[in-house]
């Protein structure tokens, strides 16, 4: 399990490709979020269907992303998830730890 002690976590705002990896998700940070993705702090990324969540971390030498699908819930993030931003959005470890277990059902498809 990722140790978040003495470390920032930020949310990205809005959905993000899940089809992304490390150098394009290193982008997102740069970019959408004006952030330095190599100062060791973590991201989060949730895909459009909220039944993906990627983790971005810089561990000094490289990156490292890890990755959560879910099956029959989705991700509930919080209300400011939604929209753009121009940095990502601030996040407790009691936050992160809520996001990863207060899912919602998924609709059935029939």
């Amino acid at each position: 399990m990722l140790n978040l002690a003495g470390r920032r976590v930020f949310l990205s705002r809005g959905p993000v490709d899940m089809r992304k990896s490390f150098d394009s998700l290193a982008d997102v940070v740069r970019l959408h979020l004006g952030m330095d993705p190599f100062l060791g702090d973590v991201f989060l990324f949730i895909g459009r269907d909220r039944q993906r969540l990627k983790i971005l971390v810089w561990e000094g030498d490289g990156f490292w992303v890890a990755m959560r699908r879910l099956e029959t819930t989705r991700l509930a993030p919080p209300g400011a998830w939604s929209g753009t931003g121009a940095t990502g959005i601030p996040m407790s470890p009691t936050e992160v730890t809520a996001l990863l277990h207060a899912a919602v059902p998924r609709l059935q498809r029939r």
